[in-house]
This record gives structure tokens, sequence and C-alpha cells, in this order.
């Protein structure tokens, strides 16, 4: 049920950064889907729902990243 709650995130952070150019959030959810790949690839019986982890992790920890720049930014300039 939790994993349901990520995805949703996941998309929301995607739809959101999209056509942003390069970011660390798709740039999160490209390594995620490559080591989810190479994860599920080694495990017998490839299973999608490690990619599907595995790039929602990558995703979302681009999406912190991403928040921390911007909170980062905001706190030099002064709130």
């Amino acid at each position: 049920m939790i994993w349901w709650a990520l995805y949703a995130a996941t998309a929301v952070a995607l739809a959101l950064s999209f056509g942003k150019g390069q970011n660390p959030v798709w740039g999160g959810a490209t390594m995620g889907a490559l080591v989810g790949v190479a994860i599920a690839f080694f495990r017998p019986g490839f299973d999608w729902g490690t990619v599907a982890h595995s790039l929602a992790i990558g995703a979302l920890s681009g999406a912190m990243i991403e928040l921390l720049g911007w909170l980062t930014n905001r706190l030099k300039r002064g709130l």
C-alpha cells in the first residue's frame, strides 16, 4: 500500500520537473531504473516491481536534492 503512495509522489515529482532540462529528479529516476534493471536481472525471475521500486526511490531522492537546493537558496537570500 505504501508503494502506491510513493509511486503517486514519484509521478507528481516527475511531472513537475518535466521540461526543465537536466535535473536531479530525472537523473535519479534514470539511475534508479538502471540499478533496478541490474538487480532484477541478477535475481531469479526478472521482477518489474524491483525496477519500479528503484525508479521511485531514485526519483524521490532527486526530488529531495532539488528541494534542498531550493531551500538553501531561499535561506541565503533570507526568508
